[in-house]
């Protein structure tokens, strides 16, 4: 548990007695005799605990507390005196101070509120590291992509974030629509509070109500007890309704009041629930050809679509997929233990020509299926699906039964097997390694 320790004091020899204590404990000890020194080793040098003296010729280490705390909240600060002193003591807490010292008294208190000060200290990181994990995973840094098109979406997502107006994220499935919903609500004044998800086509009309706003105790066979729905887990945050297109149409009767009024009635209640919820909604369909239909009410429709956004598919930003295959192509080898898998060109050629119909979800199960597939630390076309690996520039597929496709595949196979070792390929193939070569250059493998 070692760590690095600032010890403030203007007495030399029990400066030195507790550096010799505290140092035998594996601790690093750096020191000061003034609250002016302190401060500039603290500019320089990051201290896990600061020890301090209450009084020093510069000032008192109480006050000095409340600076530490300030430009150093992280650290803890234990304070020393010569005398106990009660209102003191109470102050140095108040301040900030993880614990208060009486010198010569407590010397066997030390070590042990030390050790105590320095697990909080630990604990404090670990939980900063995972904010700053959990805040990378979910900010608009973590949709990659430089194409204009998904910039703009970003663009404006990141303008709505911090306002409380409801989104309707408009896309083809798999363009990422709760990522977006997510970094929307990481990047609002509510991202502190609940964000919680919901697919409406996951459930039947029954399933969602009660999902959505809970029931009371006896209000259907089974309700035993009460039960909270969504609206109230997300009270304060946010509630993504992924595939809002797919709500029954009495449904969205209620969810309209919601949106309108800020309150609901729960199965079996009589009395209204009130709940400050953000809404962040989602579909795949048109919903003014559905509203024409008379499949999704008219006026819900417009309260939904306060602010709307276009995410793109992936056949109109091509030039993001290298980003994209090289950054799930690294992820995919860390979960997988095995080092980096590099990617060939011919790979990557057939990646962009494909049309990703179920765009960045197929393309993340392709890779990671090329990955694991891989029979080397270089992806080639034969980790591809046949539907990618024959795939032509305009999008067509050559037939399977085509002689030359036939050929190429074969030999694709042949060379994973051998593991790229095209004498023994050659061989295994029945023909010259010169006829292989020029094989490999004709069918561009």
């Amino acid at each position: 548990m070692a760590g690095t320790i600032l010890l403030v004091d203007d007495e030399a020899k029990l400066r030195g007695l507790l550096k010799r204590i505290i140092t035998l404990e594996g601790f690093e000890v750096l020191e000061a005799d003034t609250l002016k020194q302190a401060g500039k080793i603290l500019e320089r040098t990051a201290a896990d605990i600061i020890l301090c003296d209450v009084k020093l010729p510069d000032g008192s280490g109480v006050d000095f507390t409340v600076e530490l705390k300030e430009k150093h909240p992280s650290a803890e600060v234990i304070l020393l005196t010569a005398y106990g002193n009660i209102p003191d003591g109470v102050q140095a807490i108040k301040n900030g101070a993880f614990d208060y010292l009486v010198k010569g008294d407590d010397n066997n208190r030390i070590i042990p509120l030390l050790n105590r000060a320095m697990e909080k200290v630990q604990l404090q990181k670990r939980i900063e590291k995972l904010e700053k994990q959990v805040g990378k995973k979910y900010s608009f840094d973590s949709i990659l992509g430089q194409s204009t098109a998904i910039q703009s979406a970003i663009d404006q997502a990141k303008r709505v974030a911090a306002s409380d107006a409801t989104v309707l994220l408009l896309g083809e499935t798999g363009t990422g629509k709760e990522v977006f919903a997510q970094a929307i609500h990481h990047h609002s004044k509510r991202n502190a509070k609940p964000f919680v998800a919901l697919n409406c086509s996951a459930f039947s009309k029954e399933l969602l109500e009660s999902e959505l706003f809970g029931y009371r105790a006896g209000a259907f066979t089974n309700a035993v007890r009460d039960k909270k729905g969504l609206f109230e887990e997300a009270d304060t945050g946010t509630l993504f309704l992924d595939e809002i297109g797919e709500m029954p149409t009495d449904l969205q009767s209620k969810l309209l009041r919601v949106l309108e009024t800020g309150e609901f009635l729960k199965i079996g209640d009589t009395k209204p629930s009130k709940v400050n919820v953000r809404i962040i909604a989602a579909t795949n369909r048109d919903l003014k050809e559905e509203v024409s239909k008379g499949q999704f009410r008219e006026d819900l429709f417009y309260r939904l679509n306060v602010f709307s956004i276009h995410l793109p598919p992936l056949r109109e930003r091509k030039k993001d997929i290298p980003a994209l295959t090289k950054h799930f192509v690294a992820l995919f080898s860390a979960k997988l233990n095995r080092k980096s898998v590099s990617i060939s060109d011919a790979f990557l050629e057939k990646m962009q020509q494909h049309t990703w119909k179920g765009n960045i979800r197929e393309l993340r199960n392709v890779l990671e299926r090329a990955v694991i597939m891989a029979g080397t630390d270089t992806l080639t076309e034969a980790e591809l699906p046949e539907d990618i690996r024959f795939s032509t520039p305009a999008g067509g597929t050559v037939s399977a039964f085509d002689l030359a496709s036939v050929e190429k595949l074969h030999i694709l196979r042949v060379l994973q097997y051998t593991g790229n070792n095209k004498a023994e390929a050659a061989r295994l193939l029945n023909i010259g390694t010169a006829t292989l070569y020029r094989k490999i250059e004709e069918y561009k493998i």
